[in-house]
């Protein structure tokens, strides 16, 4: 796929058009990398994390492709003492040194008029390095996540 995106390398800035949001201008910086891709979508590799007005739900908006956007939030907001165990292949692979960097947001729909969150997919950052990665967690959502590939 083309990109889609304008780079300014005066300013360092990306422009994104986007279905949702119009056309978005923000750091480069602020692009964050899926090298799997997320699960349906291994072709796309780039999104951008963005608040959503004053709460807790953030749009994860794909660089590459306008119409691609996730709502995604901090699964403790949906499960209190929601937590996951990274095993080595993944803090390997997200090069996660520091506890401190480690961010993890799980993708949400509303079906039904019900808020539906997939605990068993979260997204896995290294926020410092802007490195993702979806990982896979056993049945019994306190297990070990484990790093899976999808392309």
């Amino acid at each position: 796929m083309d990109k889609i995106e304008q780079h300014n390398e005066e300013t360092n800035t990306l422009r994104i058009p986007t279905t949702r949001f119009g056309t978005i201008e923000l750091d480069s910086s602020r692009v964050i990398s899926f090298p799997d891709g997320i699960l349906g979508f291994p072709q796309l590799k780039r999104y951008v994390l963005m608040d959503y007005k004053d709460t807790q739900i953030k749009w994860l908006q794909a660089v590459d492709d306008p119409d691609i956007a996730f709502i995604v939030t901090d699964p403790a907001v949906m499960m209190p003492g929601f937590s996951i165990v990274l095993d080595p292949m993944t803090k390997n692979f997200l090069e996660l040194e520091n506890p401190e960097d480690l961010l993890v947001l799980v993708i949400i729909r509303v079906e039904n008029g019900k808020v539906i969150a997939n605990f068993l997919g979260p997204l896995i950052f290294n926020a410092t390095l802007m490195r993702g990665v979806q990982v896979v967690v056993d049945k019994d959502i306190s297990g070990t996540a484990t790093k899976s590939r999808f392309s």
